[in-house]
């Protein structure tokens, strides 16, 4: 079973900073996961994935957040822990964030075939 839990949520206010993690793990399944992401959902709204990395490390983002999200992973003892850095938040980033990943490169970040339950961002301007 491939498992994603995602933390670091919170309340902020516009031009703060948070950090979401996402804790992988894949015991048990037989596919590498290929690639990461971080797909985001506000109300009314579709979902939107935001930033993705593959298993290099490299790294792609959404016009939206491009320059102010830093996606990255750490590998330790081949547990993986998916991280978002958010900086200079906007009050149009407020919405659920979701870890996600895929066994191999998908088509589209919002696309991928694993997703956590989601944390709750919410900017206030």
């Amino acid at each position: 079973q491939v498992q994603l839990v995602e933390s670091g949520g919170g309340s902020v206010q516009a031009g703060g900073s948070l950090r979401l993690s996402c804790a992988v793990s894949n015991s048990g399944y037989t596919y590498r996961i290929r690639y990461m992401g971080w797909v985001r959902q506000a109300p009314g709204k579709e979902r939107e994935g935001i930033a993705g990395i593959d298993s290099d490390g490299r790294a792609i983002y959404a016009d939206s957040v491009r320059g102010r999200f830093t996606i990255s992973i750490s590998k330790d003892n081949a547990k993986n822990t998916l991280y978002l850095q958010m900086n200079s938040l906007k009050p149009e980033d407020t919405a659920i964030y979701f870890c996600a990943a895929d066994p191999k490169t998908p088509s589209s970040i919002s696309g991928m075939l694993w997703r956590g339950q989601g944390t709750q961002v919410t900017v206030s301007s």
